[in-house]
């Protein structure tokens, strides 16, 4: 979809939920379900804060990306790749530039509704690190590159405990 414009790894609580539900080994996590683990806010700028401001931000949270909203609507993403990309371009880079300046404007987005899988096919496929989700034209929620692969290597543990439990007996 375009809009236009820690160190070891424990099994989430979720998936011990839906082994208790069917006992499936083949597990489909949504973009929801993810957003419901992570804590924290949502970071935002407007098109019209400054570079350093945007840059102070993503410090201050340790945070790749920003998304760019006007109101409550989103226009576009600020990320370390759009700093990089624009400071060789222009070799007389302010910190007075606006956002709008620098920002992508073709934000590649997901719904909440939307799994895992689709977020990693997309990321790969679009050369993105960062996906805002979108519910009902409102943001709701930012999964990074770092989201999915958490996810990802927690599930696999998840199948190869539930695997190593099959083999020795104990499912």
């Amino acid at each position: 979809m375009f809009l236009d414009v820690p160190g070891n790894i424990g099994i989430s609580f979720k998936y011990v939920e839906l082994l208790k539900k069917g006992g499936a080994i083949n597990i489909m996590i949504s973009v929801n379900q993810l957003l419901k683990d992570k804590q924290g806010k949502i970071l935002t700028v407007t098109p019209d804060d400054t570079l350093f401001k945007a840059l102070k931000v993503m410090a201050d949270n340790n945070v790749g990306a920003l998304v760019v909203v006007k109101g409550e609507k989103v226009v576009g993403i600020f990320s370390e790749r759009d700093f990089v990309r624009n400071a060789v371009i222009d070799k007389k880079l302010s910190m007075d530039l606006t956002v709008k300046e620098l920002m992508s404007t073709k934000v590649c987005y997901v719904r909440p509704e939307q799994t895992i899988e689709e977020c990693m096919v997309l990321m790969t496929e679009k050369r993105t690190r960062h996906l805002p989700v979108i519910e009902d034209e409102k943001l709701i929620g930012i999964v990074s590159i770092g989201d999915v692969l958490k996810n990802t290597i927690s599930e696999k543990e998840f199948k190869i405990q539930n695997l190593e439990n099959y083999i020795s007996g104990g499912l």
